[in-house]
């Protein structure tokens, strides 16, 4: 299993000057991606260019959005374009995790509705590919992604319906926090829809995790998450319980996640502090 990192984008401490030093730490640390989560209505950094940004300072780490929520960005062909180029500024770098997303102010703030969301994920999933492949309704959009198949597309969400979209369109499925017992459920729920659907090869499993390593651990992470989260209600407390604050849980975890059959685990960080970078990499690899 592949450790990946978080970029800081939602965090309460993170500035424009130290995204790309965690970037590049983040490379020389050793780990396999960086993971950028999407909200609208939040001080956080847009995710697309966060990743530009972290493109432009690195030369081998793998560039994921886990999440980008698709379907309140109603411009699906200036979309597929943003992706495309962030994938030839990084040599084909990107992989773009897509779902419906949770929160209806984030579609309110952009006039877009909320109760069809998956319906419109659906039609933007098969514009973007139709695009990338050079069959969009009005040609020439461009770049071209530097793979022939296109910008590989992972599916989140643990609905039926997910899963299915998963299979339809993604080279893989990607699960929010869980329980290690859940997520190996959803594995085999995912795998076996994958299946029902005709697709031959093994989807690629990814999880993301919140880790915070280091002196008052669980209070910072705590308070960030429970700010974060507060549009969720009971679930906010529940998240930041489960956040791992030790190097030991950071170990059993990512053991545990590989043993169920997942390929690739991002730790998600709850601090822009660069000290950071280097506690999980020794944790985690």
């Amino acid at each position: 299993m592949e450790i990946g990192l978080g970029l800081p984008t939602t965090v309460p401490d993170i500035d424009g000057r130290t995204l790309p030093q965690w970037a590049r730490r983040a490379e020389e640390c050793g780990f396999a991606s960086l993971g950028v989560l999407d909200r609208l209505v939040y001080a956080n950094f847009e995710p697309l260019i966060s990743l530009a940004a972290a493109a432009a300072v690195t030369e081998r780490i793998r560039l994921l959005t886990t999440i980008l929520i698709a379907a309140y960005r109603g411009d699906t062909a200036l979309l597929a374009k943003q992706a495309a180029t962030i994938d030839a500024l990084s040599g084909g770098r990107l992989v773009l995790g897509v779902a419906a997303g949770g929160r209806e102010d984030d579609y309110a703030a952009t006039g877009t509705g909320y109760r069809d969301r998956g319906a419109r994920l659906d039609a933007a999933l098969t514009e973007l590919r139709e695009i990338w492949a050079g069959r969009g309704k009005v040609p020439g959009i461009g770049p071209a992604p530097v793979r022939p198949e296109g910008v590989p597309l992972l599916v989140g969400g643990h609905s039926p319906r997910a899963m299915l979209r998963s299979a339809r369109f993604g080279t893989g499925w990607i699960a929010g926090g869980n329980s290690v017992t859940a997520y190996a459920e959803l594995v085999r729920q995912a795998r076996q829809t994958w299946i029902d659907e005709g697709r031959t090869e093994r989807p690629r499993m990814v999880a993301i995790l919140y880790a915070h390593l280091g002196p008052d651990a669980a209070r910072v992470a705590g308070d960030y998450l429970r700010s974060y989260y507060s549009f969720v209600g009971p679930k906010a407390e529940r998240t930041a319980a489960g956040v791992l604050t030790d190097p030991r849980r950071v170990r059993d975890a990512a053991q545990a996640y590989a043993e169920v059959g997942c390929d690739e685990l991002i730790l998600l960080p709850c601090t822009a502090d660069l000290a950071q970078v280097r506690l999980l990499a020794d944790a985690a690899l």
